[in-house]
């Protein structure tokens, strides 16, 4: 056996330059670059590696360990998960600031690979620089806080342990019903321990994206159950955009009558204008989908978690009837709402179960469907017309920019705030892969970050990134990076003064802006004074941005055609909305917790909408 020796770190390097995957008869190379920001704890290690190892790693400089993990986990969610860019940190505030992004990749099932520095090994010089000492077991470092926001996690405290921890790593990365952050933590020490590792290690790795086939006891049971439906209603999950089975879905809906919803993370898998397509459904969703889904006898969900904004709390469904099947690759969202789980591939299951069908259509009219979304595109019509003289509207600005972006093929890129709300509702997508929303975590900062990893992904792609003003004064940090790359991605930043989504939910449940608008301190002492004005186009010049303020549509629509010229350098739009002109809600309820008891009698009737309304949800 042929042994080649090597630092963990420069093997480490060396084993993720040869793996690969294999996805429908195509092989693709699953790791091109590594982000990182050395410090000790990774400079001498894993950096000596990545200067000196001859590998075809590209090496992305990140300047927040948070935000290069939400660039890293946006790069590998454009692609459908089929490419990654590990993330490697120093030690300590590092290393836990990527737990975050952690995180948002786990809620998200979207694969991540976090390489923390660590503390040493032998502990013989602790503690050292940016170690936390943990009284209760000095074996566990701050690095143990990944434990509880990764799928798998592995500390390599001898050089020989890496092979074993590679392996169960990109077994996790790699498998659909299993993916999510991958933690493997480094102490420093062995970074740079040698040993002779069998060259085999290294030999190209072609990992499998098999699809797991749908039984014929599984078909024979979701057939019953949808010829036992009159009113069948799909939801169009992210599994069918990472299964690639959006004409399967649509031949199963086309075929058989079925309307649908979309997740969020579904949306844009088939065109917005298909006649069976009512949109968004749930607490961000139209009208017509929510309509719909309250007279639903049963609900085909595909490839969906069932979070709390999909079923709006688990009120939507309002038919004391109705049923519940959910095709996933994943038992344990399969069976959520007391559903009969259907445990197989998307793409394989929709096509064998529409082979089996029969002559069943539902009891749907087309002109009932048609009604419900004509209704609806007035609605949105007008949303994208608003005109008020108080200011530039929120919806007509999302409006103009999703003109643009559908001309030349753009990806819209959202996170938080108001503005996946809108998203879901109103944009209009046409183009594969151009809707790129993450609200499995809602995590700020991933919508202007993320569309750096976005831009990765496409390069010649426009990309778009939707961003509040606080999420953009929150986590901004790749905006450096997008220069330094020469990445164009245009900011569409939404200035209303505060977190506008979170005061309409307070305001909403009784609150009055309490905390949530930027104000400057009052004579009382009171964060209720005038509101702080800031110039977000100049900042964004001072990174080596190209920048623009708009307050209008005309400002708005002529910076967008004179941002045509740019190529290689990010572009900011400082777009001044009014605050709280985001759109509503339409049928849908999200549970809250609110105060039983308040010494304000709006909080009080709050309250008793609450109770009111948990008595309309499902029990599960």
């Amino acid at each position: 056996m042929k042994r080649i020796r090597l630092t963990m770190a420069q093997a480490l390097v060396k084993f993720l330059d040869n793996q690969y995957i294999e996805y429908d008869g195509q092989e693709i190379k699953f790791v091109e670059g590594v982000f990182g920001i050395f410090g000790h704890g990774c400079v001498v290690g894993v950096g000596e590696a990545l200067e000196y190892l001859d590998h075809d790693l590209t090496f992305h400089q990140g300047k927040n360990e948070q935000s290069m993990g939400l660039a890293a986990m946006a790069y590998s969610k454009q692609l459908n998960r089929t490419k990654i860019i590990p993330c490697v940190s120093s030690i300590g505030p590092g290393a836990t600031n990527m737990v975050t992004a952690a995180a948002c990749a786990t809620a998200n099932r979207i694969p991540l690979l976090v390489l923390p520095g660590d503390t040493f090994a032998t502990r013989q010089p602790d503690p050292v620089l940016q170690q936390a000492e943990l009284f209760n077991s000095v074996s566990n470092t701050v690095n143990d806080s990944f434990r509880a926001v990764c799928r798998y996690f592995d500390r390599i405290n001898r050089p020989e342990q890496l092979m074993s921890a590679m392996i169960n790593a990109m077994r996790v990365l790699t498998d659909p019903a299993d993916t999510g952050a991958v933690c493997i933590a480094m102490p420093q020490d062995v970074e740079g321990e040698a040993y002779d590792y069998p060259e085999y290690f290294f030999a190209k790795r072609v990992w499998h994206f098999d699809r797991r086939p749908i039984t014929e006891g599984q078909v024979k049971r979701a057939v019953q159950l949808i010829q036992a439906s009159k009113k069948p209603m799909m939801i169009l999950g992210g599994g069918v955009r990472y299964s690639k089975a959006g004409q399967e879905f649509l031949k199963l809906a086309e075929t058989y009558n079925i309307p649908f919803g979309e997740t969020q993370a579904g949306k844009g898998t088939v065109a917005w204008e298909h006649k069976m397509n009512l949109g968004g459904i749930g607490v961000t969703g139209t009208q017509a989908a929510n309509r719909i889904a309250q007279k639903a006898d049963l609900i085909i969900g595909v490839g969906t978690r069932f979070s709390d904004f999909t079923t709006s709390s688990k009120w939507l469904f309002q038919n004391p009837d109705v049923k519940f099947m959910s095709i996933n690759v994943c038992a344990f969202d399969a069976f959520k709402m007391d559903a009969i789980g259907i445990i197989a591939d998307a793409k394989d299951a929709l096509e064998k179960i529409s082979d089996s069908l029969g002559d069943y259509k539902s009891s749907y009219s087309l002109e009932e469907i048609a009604q419900e979304k004509s209704e609806w595109n007035k609605i949105v019509d007008d949303l994208y017309s608003l005109q008020s003289n108080n200011g530039f509207m929120q919806t007509t600005a999302v409006g103009m920019i999703n003109q643009v972006a559908r001309e030349n093929e753009g990806v819209v890129v959202c996170a938080a705030g108001s503005l996946p709300g809108d998203l879901q509702r109103l944009w209009r997508p046409t183009h594969e892969d151009s809707y790129h929303v993450e609200y499995g975590y809602s995590n700020m900062g991933y919508d202007l970050n993320g569309a750096l990893g976005v831009k990765l992904a496409n390069p010649d792609r426009e990309v778009y990134a939707m961003v509040g003003d606080g999420g953009y004064i929150m986590l901004n940090a790749e905006l450096h990076t997008m220069v330094q790359e020469k990445a164009k991605v245009n900011i569409m930043l939404f200035d209303n003064f505060g977190w506008g989504c979170i005061e309409d939910l307070q305001n909403n449940h009784g609150g009055n802006s309490y905390g949530t608008v930027f104000n400057a301190r009052d004579e009382f002492g009171e964060l209720r004074g005038s509101k702080i004005p800031v110039d977000f186009a100049m900042n964004a010049r001072s990174f080596g941005c190209k920048a623009y303020t708009c307050t209008s549509e005309e400002e708005l629509r002529d910076a967008l055609k004179d941002s045509e010229q740019y190529t290689d350098v990010p572009v900011l739009f400082d777009i001044k909305v009014v605050p709280g002109s985001m759109s509503d809600g339409f049928e849908s309820w999200w549970r809250v917790g609110v105060a039983e008891v308040s010494n304000e009698p709006r909080v009080n009737e709050a309250y008793a909408d609450l109770v009111e309304n948990i008595a309309k949800t499902r029990d599960y």
